[in-house]
């Protein structure tokens, strides 16, 4: 049963199987989405050319673009962070990683696990991060190791997502300054 609440700006949440949809938000073709992901207002998952899987607990947010090359299914792991504006056109994404605000990520590049694509950046196709660093510019390259305080920092706004897609749910609208 779909549960669908007024917020405090006027967008319209449903709430199907534990995901957190903005009603704006588009989710087309082949598309999984795992338990306590939220989708935010205006995103879009275009699973109409080949599948795309999202973990669980992560968060997809304003205006993103989830697609990819025919054929090649896009996955992307639990606890992933996918900023406002971003594109993931890709092959996959490894857990606990944040794509950063406006940043692109193309045909069959691969992200590894507790990754950051700062924001504005460009992966370019066939690009592989590997696991814990920090890409940025364009064409993205490998900046630095992601540190432990930029982890933590990661795992804070996943708690924080799921917890205002709830309050969302629930009607409690949270001031936030």
């Amino acid at each position: 049963m779909n549960q669908i609440v007024h917020n405090a700006v006027g967008w319209r949440m449903r709430k199907i199987k534990g995901v957190y949809v903005a009603e704006s938000a588009v989710v087309v073709g082949d598309v999984t989405i795992g338990e306590d992901t939220n989708l935010w207002p205006f995103m879009c998952a275009r699973g109409d050319v080949a599948p795309i899987r999202v973990g669980k607990g992560c968060s997809v947010q304003d205006h993103v673009m989830l697609h990819c090359k025919h054929n090649v299914q896009l996955d992307i792991g639990d606890h992933v962070l996918i900023g406002h504006h971003a594109c993931v056109h890709c092959k996959s994404v490894g857990d606990w990683t944040l794509i950063g605000i406006g940043a692109k990520v193309l045909d069959d590049a691969v992200i590894g696990k507790e990754c950051i694509v700062a924001a504005g950046a460009v992966v370019l196709p066939g690009t592989v991060v590997p696991d814990r660093k920090l890409v940025a510019g364009v064409p993205a390259k490998v900046i630095r190791d992601v540190s432990d305080r930029d982890m933590a920092y990661i795992r804070d706004v996943v708690t924080r997502y799921v917890d205002l897609a709830q309050a969302h749910i629930d009607g409690k609208f949270p001031t936030v300054f």
